[in-house]
């Protein structure tokens, strides 16, 4: 559904963007599909080609969420700061699980009733865990860059029927993100259940 202000998208995050003081962050047109975030290392919003020329409401609530991204940066935003430091050691630690999970299921990783078996059940615990707690980082920061985007649409461009359909689309794809907790968590416990295993064994 198209927004009755006219707008683009990207016209729309660069307006959200230059009233926030945000005038040294650059928006770019990037190719895919659901392609769209910040980059605080090159102060860069990009925008996917679906999303960058478009006026509908889901098209500029999206735009808008990465904007808010870029003011929390800005802003310092606690949950943001800590998630940005958390992505080299959460990502060493992803490239590292697949690797290891195959070694370990080499080694007796089925069992946790072996020595080997144990080791590579604690490193699923570490890796599993650091990806939950970066998970969890990731919801506060994902619902705030929402409340950021409907506050400013709601307030300057939108209509309130257009500010309600935006707000179910944001609230949708924040959802996304409360499902990778829950996936996280569930592998977490996973790990943890064999750990409890081989100790009520012994």
């Amino acid at each position: 559904m198209p927004a009755d202000c006219g707008l683009t998208a990207a016209e729309i995050a660069r307006r959200i963007l230059d009233r926030n003081g945000l005038y040294n962050v650059h928006i770019a047109r990037v190719s895919g599909h659901l392609t769209d975030n910040f980059n605080p290392v090159t102060n860069t919003l990009s925008l996917s080609q679906s999303v960058y020329g478009s006026t509908s409401v889901s098209a500029i609530g999206v735009a808008c969420h990465e904007a808010g991204h870029a003011i929390q940066h800005a802003q310092k935003y606690f949950f943001s700061s800590l998630r940005i430091k958390l992505v080299p050691v959460v990502n060493l630690a992803n490239r590292a699980l697949f690797p290891l999970l195959l070694i370990g299921m080499l080694l007796g990783f089925a069992s946790p009733y072996t020595l080997v078996g144990r080791v590579f059940i604690w490193i699923g615990l570490v890796v599993f865990g650091l990806s939950m707690l970066f998970s969890l980082v990731t919801l506060p920061t994902e619902f705030d860059a929402s409340r950021r985007a409907q506050k400013e649409l709601k307030e300057n461009f939108f209509s309130s029927e257009e500010a309600a359909m935006s707000r179910k689309v944001l609230t949708a794809a924040a959802m996304t993100y409360v499902v990778s907790f829950l996936m996280s968590l569930i592998q977490f416990l996973r790990f943890f259940a064999l750990l409890l295993m081989a100790r009520n064994r012994d």
